[in-house]
């Protein structure tokens, strides 16, 4: 009888238990204890405490759980976008057998996908995308046999492709990108019977392309560019008679492109640019009539654009630019009624544009610069009034600009170095939206016109080197709200320098090789952005304002062969060059000295010779001294040198000793500097492997707390950081040992052009290489001083962050480190902003964290839009809406309230919604 009741009362407490909760919702709350979970994220996951007597599920209320009908089973979790991030077991997902949809993406888990996902064998939807899974991609994949769309998109998976993963016949989304693997594509992928979406590209896949790809009879779109495979395309990918979408851009392909895609009629977009293809295009792709986009760019390509594409009424985009074909542009091209960018620039094309170009379409964009092009512009070109650039440069094209003077369109105009001649006829009050002009190296005449000054959106102007155009410098011209250069030299230009009523965006001004006169009036001091000014070789009179040599930025300038009289302001950039031949200056730098009459400077001359030669015997006294000291250092580094050294080495260092490194710094002093510091040298060690050595020091105090540091840099390892390889080191002295990456930094590229997809990839990856060292690093490391040259470029073109955390290891040097302050990070940011910025513009908005919330939001869209060449058709509306998205992401990174700056984590989780 007693059995009975303990076992009735056991019974009672279990049920108990289990009314007040259920296995599914403490799964749940087991899988929420893994998760770092912001304060205001998934509050409402709690059971509650009164009895649940019904079998229903307390977890369907759930923010993100879905159940069935009956709250019986939870068929789908989305976590997506929470803000979550930690290490995930997988134990919990035995209990969600009856799963359907799992999507976690955009978050920050990290780690190894746990393989217990793979036990939910009912999933159709499995969403792990935009997070920051590492490690080999775990095996087992093919047990989720009724899985429909698996997205691993933007992860840091490493190794091979899951070879199994096409044993699943019902898999129709395949996204594999944006991540690390590496080795080649398994072959089997082409046995995926239903796949339909194939994305790879941006990992580190090798070898050759799979032939087994032909069999893949249902995939409408496929991206495996931007890996680095050997060989060419098989020809057997024209038999994915589905294919609507291809990119295998930026892949290292070689060979000539197969004519058998041709056989591809239905693809919309065929994306081959970047590789080495060579040959010519096959005239079959004249057979795909839904051809909309083609870009074959930046190959070795041969030959003319063939005849056959006079049949392409889809296409669009027409790219074949940087390659080396010749022959004349087909006149059927200008017959294709939805032809919107003619790009075919630095090639060998000859003859005339075709003369109905722009007439039957609506033009965004023509660039047909560096050929060998003649005759005159199209008379239809702007017609249907949607021209925004116009580039014709270096060619030999003749005639005025008629056809385009009144073109309201237009943003740029670059028609230099060619043979046009005639007034510059635009109609200035037309060009409302024209940002940049280049009309120089032609036959131009009749003056620049007197109403360019209604261009008020006018940034770039240039009509140097025409050396028949003539005329004067118009009263307003200069004064242009946001005109930052101005180059009229050897235009045969006279009259005097024009007086300015504002001038804040001007930073540069050639006026050169002309025959103005009189003096140079003094509001050219009030130009604080002015960076360069060349007024060399013409008649200036007068003196040169002193107020000149208090301009701050003033880098470059040139007054030489004028007229000029009076003393030498004291400039930044003082090149004796720059006045000689004005017989009238004085001072320095020129050797003539500013007299003061009653032959005072006589006499202040002798007194200084004296001086002179005084001090001259005082600095060689001191200077044999100095040489004494440091050859007797010199020596007892050399005998102590291999004393009381130690080595660390890290992942990738080789098997040196210290005595080994410090045989490599015999010549250190000699080297280049590669980065910003003046610290920083290179050195090759005795293996022959190529380092950047930092040398530092320290007090005893802050010894083991500076070892302590180094030892957590040397373990942090990140594709965007900067490796450190080794610690060289004795009591008080030691030389960090970087990896050296010989590609430059981002502050000598940054003027390149570069097109929006780029310059996204690198701002994304300098913001994982600084997210990785504020929220992965425990505890977090400041970079300290993020700048554009502390981003140096890896063998792959990648950024990584260098020269971080030196502004703590400085402070543990002077033993003053008090431990990682929050507002270091927030810093962080805000240099963060700042450099975007500095992308987005190609280096014309340097150090403009503060600057930029003084201009109107509309202004610096539209002088990023012109910078980055973006215009206002329909196709161009989602760059727009891109760049509008950083552009408030940078506002806030730099928004002067410090506590109102966003983390690393969510600047990079917003960018991550990019394209």
């Amino acid at each position: 009888m007693e059995i009975i009741i303990h076992c009735y009362f056991f019974f009672m407490f279990v049920l108990s238990v289990s009314s007040a909760s259920d296995p599914f919702s403490e799964a749940l709350l087991s899988l929420k204890s893994e998760f770092t979970v912001p304060p205001d994220v998934l509050n409402d996951w709690v059971i509650p405490q009164e009895r649940n007597p019904s079998p229903k599920i307390n977890a369907c209320s759930w923010t993100g759980v879905q159940c069935d009908q009956n709250s019986t089973k939870i068929i789908g979790l989305d976590l997506s976008l929470k803000n979550l991030s930690g290490v995930l077991s997988g134990t919990q997902f035995n209990q969600f057998l009856d799963l359907n949809d799992l999507n976690i993406s955009h978050n920050s888990f990290s780690g190894e996908l746990p393989i217990g996902i793979f036990n939910i064998t009912s999933l159709k939807t499995l969403d792990i995308s935009r997070n920051n899974f590492s490690g080999v991609f775990p095996t087992g994949i093919s047990n989720l046999r009724n899985l429909v769309v698996l997205d691993a998109f933007s992860n840091s998976f490493s190794g091979s492709l899951p070879p199994d993963v096409c044993e699943i016949s019902s898999v129709k989304v395949l996204n594999f990108a944006g991540s690390y693997f590496s080795g080649p594509i398994p072959g089997t992928y082409g046995s995926c019977k239903s796949l339909e979406f194939l994305h790879l590209a941006g990992n580190s896949l090798t070898g050759y392309l799979p032939i087994e790809f032909g069999q893949l009879q249902t995939v409408t779109h496929m991206e495996i560019g931007y890996n680095s495979y050997q060989g060419n395309i098989p020809w057997q990918f024209g038999n994915m008679s589905e294919l609507q979408y291809l990119d295998i851009a930026g892949a290292n392909l070689s060979g000539s492109i197969p004519k058998e895609l041709g056989n591809l009629t239905k693809l919309n977009t065929l994306f081959l640019f970047k590789n080495h293809l060579s040959g010519s295009i096959p005239m079959e792709f004249g057979n795909i009539s839904t051809l909309s986009s083609l870009d074959l760019s930046d190959n070795m390509l041969s030959g003319p654009i063939p005849d056959s594409f006079s049949h392409l009424k889809s296409l669009k985009l027409l790219s074949v630019m940087y390659n080396d074909m010749n022959g004349s542009v087909p006149e059927g091209i200008a017959q294709l009624p939805e032809l919107e960018s003619l790009l075919i620039w630095d090639n060998f094309f000859t003859g005339t544009l075709p003369q109905e170009l722009g007439k039957h379409s609506k033009l965004v964009s023509v660039d047909v610069s560096s050929n060998t092009f003649v005759g005159s512009i199209p008379p239809y070109i702007c017609s249907q009034g949607s021209l925004t650039k116009l580039m014709l440069f270096s060619n030999y094209f003749t005639g005025t600009l008629s056809s385009i003077s009144n073109c309201s369109s237009l943003v740029r105009i670059r028609l230099e170095d060619n043979l046009f001649s005639g007034e510059i006829s635009f109609d200035f009050k037309s060009l409302l939206n024209v940002s940049y002009i280049d009309l120089s190296g032609n036959k131009f005449s009749g003056g620049i016109p007197s109403d360019m000054f209604l261009a008020s959106n006018l940034e770039f102007f240039s009509v140097s080197n025409n050396p028949e155009l003539g005329g004067t410098l118009p009263e307003k011209t200069l004064s242009l709200p946001v005109l930052q250069n101005f180059s009229a030299s050897s235009c045969n230009i006279s009259g005097n320098f024009p007086g300015f009523q504002s001038c804040k965006s001007l930073s540069s001004i050639e006026l050169n090789q002309n025959h103005l006169s009189g003096i140079i009036p003094d509001s050219l001091s009030l130009c604080e952005s002015l960076e360069t000014l060349n007024l060399a070789g013409n008649n200036f009179s007068g003196e040169i304002p002193a107020k000149l040599g208090t301009s701050m930025k003033l880098k470059s300038l040139n007054f030489s062969n004028n007229d000029f009289s009076g003393p030498i302001p004291t400039f930044k950039s003082m090149e004796i060059n720059s006045f000689l031949g004005n017989p009238d200056l004085c001072g320095a730098p020129l050797v003539t000295p500013c007299h003061h009459g009653n032959g005072i400077s006589t006499g202040m001359e002798l007194q200084s010779r004296n001086h002179k030669i005084a001090w001259v015997l005082i600095l060689c006294a001191i200077v044999v001294v100095l040489l004494a000291t440091l050859f007797g250092l010199v020596y007892y580094r050399k005998q102590n040198v291999n004393r009381h050294w130690n080595l660390d080495s890290f992942e990738g260092f080789p098997n040196l000793t210290a005595s080994d490194v410090l045989k490599s710094f015999d010549s250190i002093e000699a080297l280049e500097t590669p980065y910003s510091s003046n610290s920083v040298c290179k050195a090759v060690l005795l293996t022959g492997m190529t380092v950047i050595v930092r040398k530092i020091e320290w007090g005893t105090k802050s010894s083991n707390l500076l070892m302590d540091f180094v030892n957590r840099i040397g373990n942090a390892r990140h594709k965007n950081v900067i490796r450190l390889l080794g610690f060289c080191y004795n009591k008080n002295l030691g030389y960090l040992l970087y990896e050296y990456l010989p590609n430059g930094n981002l502050d000598e590229k940054i003027g390149i052009k570069r097109d929006w997809g780029s310059k996204k990839r690198v701002v994304i990856n300098i913001a994982r290489g600084l997210c990785f060292l504020h929220h992965e690093c425990r505890p977090a490391i400041s970079h300290g001083n993020l700048k554009a040259n502390n981003v140096v470029f890896d063998e792959n073109m990648e950024p990584c962050l260098a020269e971080f955390a030196f502004k703590t290891i400085s402070a543990l040097e002077s033993g003053e480190y008090n431990g990682l302050m929050e507002h270091e990070l927030k810093d962080d940011i805000f240099n963060f902003g700042e450099l975007v910025l500095e992308i987005l513009t190609n280096g014309k908005k340097k150090n403009g964290g503060v600057s930029v919330h003084r201009t109107p939001k509309d202004v610096l869209l539209n002088e990023i839009f012109n910078e980055n060449e973006v215009g206002s058709s329909s196709s161009s509306k989602s760059t727009q809406e891109e760049i509008k998205l950083v552009l408030e992401l940078i506002l806030g990174c730099t928004t002067n309230k410090v506590a109102d700056r966003p983390t690393m984590e969510e600047v990079l989780k917003i960018l991550l919604r990019l394209k």
